[in-house]
């Protein structure tokens, strides 16, 4: 049975295409490990300590990776999560020339956006946990030492301040998935539900045509609401991608509020951190920008402001307490809806907002 993607093609790709940043041979880069080690377990000590969640996996357990590393465990991490996809897929698929050119092609596709932001991240937590694979693989929280090195040193980054930073980003977001571990499962099934409902058909690529044709006629970019797969999606698909994004938006503001509060005094600099980070995206030149529509990443960028808007309105009229209400269940997650208008989500929790109506 042919193969729908050429992973070993993907990775190649990626590799190259991510290329090899100087400081991943530098002397520099030796003390990552222990330090992310370290640092590791204070951000998850100070993340806990504001939060009050505990996680139910034990210790946050970090593993630094270059550029090609970070591929090649991202590039695992799609096999398992595109599997109901890709299985599908390829029971359609003849054996032939045209099926290798086709699975070269789609790998070719994948492996030239992870090998670009390969050049980008700075640290990952990997939530997929799957019983038949390796434990000591799973469950990370990976950081890309090259990365990070660089941004140290173009910005003149405090390294150990920049490092915890890091860490207290990619600890809060392991810290919601097994401080409430109900997520993680939630999360995987409305990923897998998308996936299930993927089914190739060239009638789609019609809509999607109308669907820009619609946009450009109201002055709006097509690919705002989460990059190219939005325009070939059913409007079942588009449900639980809202679904997923309203998840998602939640987590990711909750997220940065999060490392913020927690990080308090230990990084004096996180402002300057975020700003010039914020300001590194914006100054991205055209063509990345471009990619950044077509994959998705400004809507993710988006996500942050929304996520912290709703938790803002949410605190401002029932604090922390109130806002504990969203991560009790599935049936109190709001919705991508209800994460752009607050109140929406207030008023299904039966919660009064007259006496925020100043904030």
């Amino acid at each position: 049975m042919p193969n729908a993607i050429d992973w070993a093609v993907a990775e190649r790709v990626a590799v190259r295409f991510g290329g090899r940043e100087p400081f991943a041979a530098s002397y520099h880069y030796d003390s990552l490990p222990s330090d992310f080690d370290r640092l590791t377990a204070t951000a998850q000590e100070l993340v806990e300590a504001h939060t009050g969640w505990r996680s139910q996996d034990g210790a946050a357990r970090a593993r630094v990776v270059d550029r090609a590393d970070w591929v090649r465990a991202n590039i695992a991490s799609f096999r398992r999560m595109l599997r109901p996809l890709t299985e599908r897929l390829e029971e359609r698929m003849v054996p032939g020339p045209a099926a290798m050119a086709t699975a070269a092609v789609a790998g070719a596709e994948m492996g030239a956006v992870l090998g670009w932001m390969s050049t980008r991240v700075l640290g990952q937590y990997d939530l997929l946990v799957l019983e038949d694979e390796d434990v000591d693989d799973q469950d990370l929280v990976y950081y890309v030492g090259p990365n990070i090195l660089s941004l140290e040193k173009r910005f003149g980054f405090p390294p150990q301040e920049f490092r915890l930073w890091v860490a207290l980003h990619e600890v809060t977001h392991r810290t919601q998935f097994t401080g409430k571990p109900w997520l993680r499962q939630y999360f995987l099934d409305q990923v897998q539900s998308l996936l299930s409902m993927a089914d190739p058909d060239p009638a789609r690529l019609f809509a999607a045509i109308g669907r820009v044709a619609e946009a450009v006629r109201t002055r709006r970019n097509p690919l705002d609401d989460g990059g190219v797969v939005t325009l070939f999606a059913s409007s079942e698909q588009r449900a639980a991608m809202d679904r997923v994004g309203g998840l998602m938006s939640l987590l990711e503001g909750h997220g940065d509020v999060t490392m913020d509060r927690a990080g308090g005094d230990a990084v004096p600099s996180a402002e300057r951190f975020g700003r010039v980070l914020r300001q590194r995206r914006s100054n991205a030149s055209a063509p990345a920008k471009l990619l950044q529509k077509l994959i998705g990443i400004e809507a993710k960028l988006a996500q942050y402001e929304q996520g912290e808007r709703f938790i803002a309105r949410v605190e401002a009229v029932g604090g922390s307490e109130l806002l504990e209400r969203a991560f009790a269940g599935p049936e109190q997650l709001p919705s991508l809806g209800e994460i752009r208008e607050p109140d929406r989500w207030l008023d299904r929790m039966g919660v009064p907002t007259v006496v925020a109506a100043g904030s």
